[in-house]
């Protein structure tokens, strides 16, 4: 089978590593098609409750762009996929946000099976915005400030 051999995102050499969460996960009946494998479709919703899990690490759960007048729409998204995920298979949901230094988030996503193979790996691109007038944040907002804060303090790599 083929493998992704590099990240997604180009690394800054300054910058602190990749926050990064992981979820234990089975395949559910209601994720399969009839010859019990993981519709191409449900990838990435496993992709997005890796992201809820590292919002809440981070401090920038939905709620929280709520409350601070932000919203982060998806600009761009790709998925490759490699091995399928069957029926009752369990799996681990990596999610690593890598840093920019733009008003944006750049997540690598892998799917790894329990033989230690990755099933899909992926990446998103989203860009904060204005809740109130959809415009493109040009300035990092305060909820990302404050996570970056956090992450060059090293919070997030104990």
């Amino acid at each position: 089978m083929r493998k992704r051999k590099q990240p997604y995102f180009k690394r800054i050499a300054s910058a602190p590593p990749p926050v990064t969460v992981e979820l234990g996960r089975r395949v559910r009946f209601s994720e399969v098609d009839a010859l019990g494998i993981v519709w191409h479709g449900r990838y990435p919703a496993y992709f997005e409750e890796g992201s809820e899990e590292l919002g809440r690490l981070c401090g920038m759960t939905y709620r929280d762009f709520y409350e601070a007048g932000l919203r982060a729409p998806f600009v761009e998204m790709h998925i490759d996929y490699f091995r399928p995920l069957r029926l009752a298979e369990q799996f681990i949901i990596r999610v690593s946000l890598i840093w920019d230094d733009a008003s944006r988030l750049n997540t690598e996503y892998c799917l790894i099976k329990d033989d230690g193979s990755i099933a899909t790996s992926g990446y998103s691109i989203q860009l904060f915005t204005d809740a109130e007038t959809e415009e493109v944040c040009v300035v990092s907002p305060g909820l990302l400030e404050g996570c970056r804060r956090r992450w060059r303090a090293g919070e997030f790599h104990t």
